[in-house]
């Protein structure tokens, strides 16, 4: 949805611009495209590999560090309000693709999950150490998975024979319990819900969108494509109440006091762009202004 996303920005060509999800650079460039030169764009990424696409640019820069302290690094280059974000929620490709990252239930790799290298929990330490309890939240929680309960049983119960230490190991544990026709639907699950778990992605979401709010100036836009109904429940919340559960404060006459408005309806891929990349097919689009 790379062209939607960018359109939905409506870019003023001498605006100034973030990508907080710069991964492979692929909306960097397409947003750079639009700028003149006296254009903006920053972009924001956690992980170092993403520096190997880097992009040369007088116009461009690519800052280390997560979008959940986006008002602080964008203030050190003396930013303090922006013409439109987009942030892509999605693990990147090379992440995907790269087994020993951990991301990948098809690849042989050490349990990781990390986004960033310098990140103090890896899913090693989640899978290993995290009490029946503790596993059982996470599994339901950030995996919407009803048999919670029994997958984390299943790997309190392995591991007390030798630690889980590999992607492989943990699919292989599960073949006995999980039926063969959902197997693929809900390891993808357990994975996403251990990634969730270890870069604290949630709250990360919940902060970065909060202060969209003072970065934005008036008209600004708002870009986001989230991967998950978690993720997608927290933007659909916050742009249509200004907050992530409930209702936002109304007047005495009924006047609702809120940030954004929607614009347009959610965007979903086209068949020819799942066709392209399978990856795609969960991906929704919204999009907000700033009032």
């Amino acid at each position: 949805m790379l062209h939607q996303a960018v359109q939905g920005l409506k870019i003023n060509p001498d605006g100034v611009y973030v990508d907080v999800t710069f991964g492979g650079g692929g909306h960097s460039r397409a947003i750079l495209n639009q700028l003149n030169t006296s254009g903006k764009l920053f972009a924001f990424d956690q992980d170092q590999a993403a520096f190997e696409n880097q992009i040369e640019d007088d116009r461009f820069k690519l800052i280390k560090g997560n979008f959940a302290d986006i008002q602080r690094h964008l203030r050190f280059y003396g930013i303090k309000i922006v013409d439109g974000i987009l942030a892509d929620f999605g693990v990147s490709s090379h992440q995907f693709n790269s087994g020993e990252r951990g991301f990948s239930t098809r690849f042989e790799g050490p349990l990781d999950m990390r986004m960033s290298d310098s990140g103090l929990l890896d899913a090693n330490q989640v899978v290993n150490e995290y009490s029946l309890e503790e596993l059982r939240f996470v599994l339901k929680q950030y995996g919407e998975l009803r048999n919670a309960h029994n997958l984390a049983s299943a790997i309190v119960k392995e591991r007390t024979t030798a630690p889980i230490s590999t992607t492989q190991a943990l699919v292989e544990l599960f073949s006995p319990i999980i039926p063969k026709h959902l197997f693929n639907k809900i390891i993808a699950q357990v994975f996403q819900a251990i990634r969730i778990e270890v870069n604290n992605e949630l709250d990360v979401i919940k902060s970065f969108l909060k202060q969209t709010v003072d970065l934005l100036k008036e008209n600004g836009r708002l870009v986001c494509i989230s991967y998950h109904s978690l993720e997608d429940r927290l933007v659909k919340n916050f742009i249509r109440e200004g907050k992530f559960e409930g209702f936002a404060a109304s007047d005495l006459y009924g006047n609702k006091n809120l940030p954004f408005k929607k614009v347009g309806g959610l965007i979903t891929p086209t068949a020819e762009e799942i066709k392209e990349n399978s990856r795609s097919r969960s991906g929704k689009l919204r999009i907000a202004v700033r009032l």
